[in-house]
């Protein structure tokens, strides 16, 4: 086993493309540095801490330093690696992110939602690098904690063996910590791989509304409870729970309680 330098070009952080034909080996070797492995596509097997893992699109590695891996690759395999130095990161994420969840390397089989997540910040992380200014890299370290989030909360989810209950529990999941973005029900299937109907029955099955009125409970449970609790403008609170316009948040709020945010606010402060 050998010890291979990565270049980091100065800036504590590198993302790059590394590319595999069929059958290559990648031998035995380790870093002083941490590495994240994605793979984009292809098929192959990647070796970390003496145990063989199946390598695929949306597999992941986080790789500790100095711990041994390798790949071998069975078909023609694109990896993307983001190699970086901890020291680039503020102390805060440094200790309750990267050392509490990633304090040994780490394999990850990626759901379709924290997979399509984790594309898009790699996405944006790429942008910034092809610019190479330092406020690019800013940009990039910002990305990189939050793709560390991301990987840290993915792996806080329970295990459970129905698919379709899986299914279900992340996308509820998904809901719960997104409920501020566009979301629309194509979206959220096309994120699941399957079809709106199909997504609409399993989560019906088993929180019995579908996702787009679980979203709708979402954001005006939350309304409610800044209504009660803050003294925020209506406006603001309409803009923080995700609605797009006042008038399509009067309208929900109203056929969600019978009564108007105001008049809800008035009722409930009092008492």
């Amino acid at each position: 086993m050998n010890s291979r330098e990565v270049d980091l070009a100065n800036k504590g952080i590198r993302l790059y493309e590394s590319k595999h034909r069929d059958g290559d080996l990648i031998d035995e070797h380790h870093h002083d540095i941490h590495q994240v492995l994605y793979a984009l596509e292809g098929e192959g097997s990647i070796y970390l801490n003496r145990k063989n893992y199946s390598f695929r699109q949306d597999n992941l590695a986080v790789i500790t330093p100095n711990t041994s891996h390798s790949i071998i690759s069975d078909s023609k395999l694109t990896v993307l690696v983001l190699a970086f130095d901890k020291d680039i990161l503020e102390e805060s994420i440094k200790q309750d992110l990267l050392d509490l969840f990633f304090k040994t390397t780490r394999f990850i089989e990626l759901n379709p939602f924290d997979s399509s997540n984790l594309r898009q910040i790699l996405r944006q992380m790429l942008y910034e690098q092809s610019y190479g200014d330092s406020i690019n890299y800013v940009a990039i370290k910002i990305y990189l904690s939050e793709l560390l989030l991301k990987l840290a909360r993915s792996q806080e989810q329970p295990e459970i063996f129905d698919a379709n209950v899986l299914r279900a529990e992340r996308l509820r999941n998904y809901i719960d910590t997104h409920f501020y973005e566009m979301i629309s029900a194509d979206d959220l299937a096309t994120k699941l791989g399957m079809s709106t109907r199909h997504m609409n029955t399993i989560f019906k099955d088993r929180y019995q509304v579908t996702p787009i009125q679980y979203l709708t409970e979402v954001r005006v449970g939350l309304a409610k409870k800044m209504l009660v609790e803050t003294d925020k403008d209506i406006a603001s609170i309409c803009f923080e729970v995700g609605f797009e316009s006042l008038s399509t948040f009067y309208r929900t709020f109203k056929n969600s309680t019978d009564i108007s945010p105001n008049k809800y606010r008035n009722a409930y402060k009092e008492e």
